[in-house]
């Protein structure tokens, strides 16, 4: 096994929505593809682990042989790239172009390599060593500036689908006040699947709340 000291964060520079259709591992395919064919020509795809906007992790390039994705760093780190990043700048906020899934997910996989590789000692981001955005954002302020919250009603994203809650509910309301018969029984349909909607978005929020993304 190689002497691994570092993980390098990188991002595939796709869009949101690139193969929104397709599972994880063909769009892990199509990128493998991209590195093996001219002009790149690698014997494999430059990545040891790639990370769907869902959070799904897959692996790429066995951890054995050293990766092809940073330039005078490649023999003794392992790297790690999430799918999205495209337009991104180099010190814009994580949430800006990726999820709060693979935000989790991210975290989760660096602390089980540290773990596995207690001589891992430092996190990097590709922008660190190169010209590039890449991964599109600052990997030292990402991991250094989670705050942590310890109330649920603390996250932004749960305060803004309660607001959404109450305007939805407020705003049908006043709307069915002033119609009336079939209309009126419309209005109340909408206003019903509005908050519904809204009540779901939120409890999705919780969910994530309660997994540790605050």
């Amino acid at each position: 096994m190689r002497d691994i000291d570092e993980i390098i964060v990188h991002c595939t520079a796709t869009r949101p929505d690139w193969w929104d259709s397709r599972t994880t591992n063909q769009k892990v395919a199509e990128v493998k593809r991209w590195h093996v064919s001219p002009p790149n020509n690698w014997d494999d795809i430059a990545y040891h682990y790639l990370i769907d906007r869902d959070g799904k992790v897959v692996e790429g390039r066995p951890l054995e042989k050293a990766g092809a994705h940073t330039k005078g760093k490649n023999a003794k780190s392992i790297g790690i790239s999430l799918f999205g990043g495209h337009g991104s700048n180099a010190n814009d906020p994580f949430d800006k172009n990726f999820t709060v899934e693979q935000d989790l997910a991210l975290r989760d996989l660096i602390t089980k390599l540290q773990t596995q590789y207690p001589s891992i000692t430092k996190v990097s981001g590709h922008n660190e060593y190169a010209n590039k955005a890449c991964p599109g954002f600052s990997v030292k302020t990402w991991l250094e500036g989670k705050k942590e919250r310890t109330n649920v009603a603390q996250s932004t994203t749960v305060q803004a689908s309660a607001v959404q809650l109450a305007s939805g509910l407020g705003g049908g309301l006043a709307a069915v006040g002033a119609l009336d018969g079939h209309a009126q029984i419309v209005a109340l349909i909408i206003c019903a699947l509005v908050v519904a909607a809204a009540a779901w978005v939120m409890r999705e929020r919780i969910k994530l709340w309660a997994k540790g993304v605050r």
